[in-house]
């Protein structure tokens, strides 16, 4: 990017850059470049997704409270719209109890293809379908999947599907990738000179909006991030995915099995392929916890009483031992108990 930035032709390089961003995700998830839309975060793209829906007939926004925070407040935000929360109020959610709670008045169902807690998988398929039949759509979370997980849309069947660039797909923060299964309809109100038909025209007075997914978009993306993105998405296409992903649950159980012998609290779901790529550690002081670790080279993510262990392709059996050895000292220094408030 500093070598293009520093000669004539930055734009149009930054635009093949984009350009080269969109196919490499398009071909990750198996939907065609005209399907994907490029956005600053998950949050505008979940805005472009309910933005322009009319809520009088079918008011419903279905969702969980294992949703991450900046896709629900999207949906509470919607004038007219009326969330409805399936799963216990702790945040446990299964498949079942979307099922059951899919009504004709759904006009929207938002599922987490890994909650960002808990690593919990859900069955999107499924789901998809009851939504489809009772005439919802289906909008997919997919920021702790992309990267780690298989994802084909088609299987999925769903008809919006988010991520960002700056987890598992190893680029930077400030992009996200919006996939819409059919980009027709009415247009969203968030709009920019990106989502016109010919951005470069440059006509002020004319509003027009191409037929396929770049009508989602808004303004110039930061070039930084599309670069980093364009690096990890090829890095990321030269995997095989399933390999990746029995790596990654190999990993998950050997730590499980480590953090729980030294008498750790780790969540996991009941069956192995409807676990994620993390670990969540149960921990009320995950801050305090995570600021240790990383002053040792540790680097994990506190979310609310838990603390998450991400594993990738790269990571190694000796990082798995380094992170268990580091936790047992923070329990040495610390005097805490596992699981427990101090």
């Amino acid at each position: 990017m500093l070598n293009d930035l520093s000669r004539p032709g930055f734009w149009q390089a930054c635009e093949e850059q984009v350009a080269r961003a969109r196919q490499l995700f398009a071909r990750l998830i198996g939907a065609d470049a005209d399907q994907v839309a490029i956005l600053p975060n998950a949050s505008i793209a979940a805005h472009q997704a309910a933005s322009g829906r009319r809520w009088r007939r079918r008011p419903e926004i279905l969702t969980t409270r294992a949703e991450f925070p900046g896709i629900a407040h999207i949906w509470m935000a919607q004038p007219g719209a009326q969330v409805r929360w399936c799963g216990t109020p702790d945040g446990t959610v299964h498949t079942g109890d979307y099922l059951s709670a899919i009504t004709p008045r759904t006009a929207l169902v938002s599922v987490p293809a890994v909650t960002y807690r808990e690593a919990i998988r859900l069955d999107i398929a499924r789901i998809a379908d009851a939504a489809h039949d009772t005439g919802a759509a289906v909008f997919v979370d997919a920021y702790q999947a992309a990267g780690v997980i298989p994802l084909d849309v088609d299987a999925l069947r769903c008809d919006y599907l988010v991520t960002g660039t700056g987890k598992y797909l190893l680029g930077l923060p400030g992009l996200a990738f919006l996939y819409v299964r059919h980009p027709g309809g009415q247009p969203p109100a968030l709009t920019g000179w990106l989502g016109r038909i010919d951005p470069h025209a440059f006509r002020t007075t004319v509003l027009d909006s191409p037929p396929h997914a770049r009508r989602y978009e808004t303004g110039t993306p930061a070039a930084a991030a599309v670069y980093a993105a364009v690096a990890g998405l090829s890095l990321i296409g030269d995997l095989n995915l399933r390999q990746v992903r029995h790596h990654t649950q190999r990993l998950i159980a050997m730590t499980a099995q480590r953090l729980a012998a030294q008498g750790e609290v780790v969540r996991l779901a009941a069956d192995v392929n409807a676990q994620g790529a993390h670990l969540a550690l149960i921990e009320p002081h995950a801050e305090a916890m995570a600021a240790w670790l990383g002053h040792r080279g540790v680097i994990t993510a506190p979310r609310r009483g838990v603390l998450r262990l991400a594993m990738h392709a790269y990571t190694t059996n000796e990082d798995i031992d380094a992170v268990c050895e580091a936790i047992a000292a923070y329990r040495c220094r610390s005097r805490t108990r596992p699981g427990a408030a101090r």
